[in-house]
């Protein structure tokens, strides 16, 4: 699992990705029938003919999900209510493609905490009531790696609570993915600047939702969440729970860039209801990391130094056991002995990962230093090489 830059005398291959099959759930069939129209209307309701049968499919699914919705907060409702969320949340942070999910899956193995699985992400209106059923005779309908990388895929393994915000219909950046071909949304909500309060409440309210659903479906457990959005929103990540951790990871800035602009090409082929012409791409990825990472510095001081912990991509893959050890150690998250076996275990299992690797032409080597430069010289990244 290196994090090699390539170099220029490589020759530019044409993006390959896992294959999504056409039955293979998207981000908008959790969503009830007015989200799922609000969607389609605010993207001008410019659903290429092509995908039109995955809308008319959404058309058709979204009621069930509101009656399972129903189903849930009768059965559950007042429980989940009156459930307390443990404080004491780790947040991984950090940009797309910097080994957040990485971290996220070595952290989940811990027995002793819980996190957002992705069935939980894809129905967060009603997954109490439901996952049984998606567990037993569901699984067919998950491809077995994500189409950006070779990284497994599966309803109970690690996922992004933001696809959970998503799908409640909360304002998230990731509402692009259903249009790419228009200007990115929600782009605000990268460092929660320039909100108006019933935006922000409405966020809140949709987030402390989820979470309390997820603390009475493990009563008592601290969470583990990663989702590369938070990373701006700290500052109010730490207001509403003061004794959250939080273990922010950097990588090559070169290697991010290039795997981002993978990541959401690979997205949206497979989610968006157009056909991706890749227009905006280059400088959604500029500018999203640009307010994620203003966000973070400006707020960053604010956590209690005894409550962050900064890690480096390439040392993670080097030593994933001595890393997360020393994680455990800084943030005060208890004895790691019980948890070694299982990450040596899948420290093992993945020895024979292969990652992606990425090119980047001169000039785009040459804009990301300088428009990123910041962060090069900030944590380390001088060379713009990991050593």
């Amino acid at each position: 699992m290196s994090d090699q830059k390539p170099t220029s005398s490589q020759k530019t291959k044409p993006l390959k990705t896992n294959p999504y099959p056409f039955w293979s759930p998207r981000f908008w069939h959790g969503m009830t029938p007015w989200d799922w129209y609000r969607l389609v209307w605010h993207g001008g309701c410019r659903i290429h003919p092509f995908r039109m049968p995955l809308a008319f499919m959404l058309c058709l699914l979204s009621p069930a999900t509101l009656l399972l919705k129903w189903l849930q907060k009768i059965r559950h409702g007042r429980a989940i209510a009156a459930t307390e969320i443990n404080p004491e949340i780790v947040f991984i942070l950090g940009h797309w493609r910097s080994g957040t999910t990485l971290l996220h899956e070595l952290l989940a193995l811990d027995d002793r905490f819980a996190y957002s699985n992705t069935f939980e992400c894809c129905a967060p209106h009603h997954f109490i009531v439901s996952q049984w059923f998606f567990e037993k005779f569901g699984a067919f309908l998950l491809p077995k790696r994500r189409p950006m990388d070779n990284m497994s895929a599966g309803w109970l393994r690690p996922q992004e609570d933001e696809f959970a915000l998503l799908a409640l219909g909360a304002p998230t950046p990731y509402r692009r993915m259903a249009f790419p071909n228009r200007s990115p949304v929600d782009a605000e909500f990268l460092n929660m600047e320039g909100l108006s309060e019933e935006r922000l409440q409405q966020w809140k309210d949709a987030f402390q939702g989820f979470l309390r659903t997820l603390s009475y479906r493990y009563p008592g457990k601290r969470l583990i969440l990663k989702s590369p959005p938070h990373t701006g929103r700290i500052g109010l990540l730490r207001e509403m729970f003061p004794a959250a951790r939080f273990v922010h990871i950097t990588r090559d800035p070169h290697t991010i860039f290039a795997s981002t602009c993978r990541l959401w090409k690979s997205l949206d082929d497979a989610q968006a209801l157009q056909v991706p012409r890749n227009k905006h791409l280059r400088e959604l990825v500029f500018d999203s990391f640009e307010r994620m990472y203003d966000g973070f510095e400006r707020h960053r001081h604010a956590v209690d130094e005894s409550h962050i912990c900064d890690i480096r991509y390439a040392d993670l893959v080097a030593d994933p056991l001595q890393v997360v050890a020393e994680i455990y150690d800084k943030l005060n998250l208890g004895d790691f002995s019980p948890a070694r076996p299982k990450l040596e275990a899948y420290v093992a299992e993945q020895r024979d990962y292969k990652t992606n690797v990425h090119q980047v032409d001169p000039e785009t080597a040459a804009e990301v230093s300088r428009r990123w430069s910041g962060y090069f010289k900030k944590y380390g990244y001088v060379d713009a090489a990991e050593s």
